[in-house]
């Protein structure tokens, strides 16, 4: 049985936009930038992918210099190349074109030895939509207080 262990979340991702479809894939990483994500060194707030060439890249995540890396280390924060099947790359490229859709990073792990991107096609979330979201949240928390003070 393969572990897995976060390195980090994109939070932000669930709250401006609509999750459709997730996918696993893997990162094209060095040395350096390897032992810097096991120290948990990165930031995924305002990353994104994107489809060129047949090739899905992933565009301003930030993977700080390993600090015992030296001359190793490369631009924190260059584009990397997403491995996916071709088959899943065809599919979001025809869902890509369509309106309103976007490849969003949600979290970056470790399974097993292995550094693996979560990748979610996303549709933008319009302002009333996240009143929409709090306010059912704030309804739930209501609920969940009162259950609690029921059953007490």
């Amino acid at each position: 049985m393969e572990t897995t262990k976060l390195i980090a979340q994109n939070k932000r991702a669930r709250h401006d936009y609509f999750i459709e479809e997730t996918y696993e894939c893997g990162i094209e990483l060095y040395g350096t930038e390897v032992k810097s994500l096991r120290q948990g060194q990165t930031n995924l707030r305002d990353s994104y992918a994107s489809i060129r060439n047949g090739e899905v890249i992933v565009k301003q995540l930030h993977i700080s210099p390993y600090e015992k890396g030296n001359i190793f280390n490369r631009d924190p924060m260059r584009e990397r190349r997403l491995l996916l099947h071709k088959a899943e790359i065809r599919k979001l490229i025809g869902k890509t074109k369509e309106d309103g859709y976007s490849l969003i990073p949600l979290r970056l792990y470790l399974k097993g030895s292995l550094v693996k991107l979560e990748l979610a096609l996303a549709r933008g979330k319009k302002l009333y939509d996240k009143r929409d979201d709090m306010a059912a949240r704030d309804a739930k928390r209501q609920i969940d207080r009162k259950l609690k003070e029921y059953n007490r």
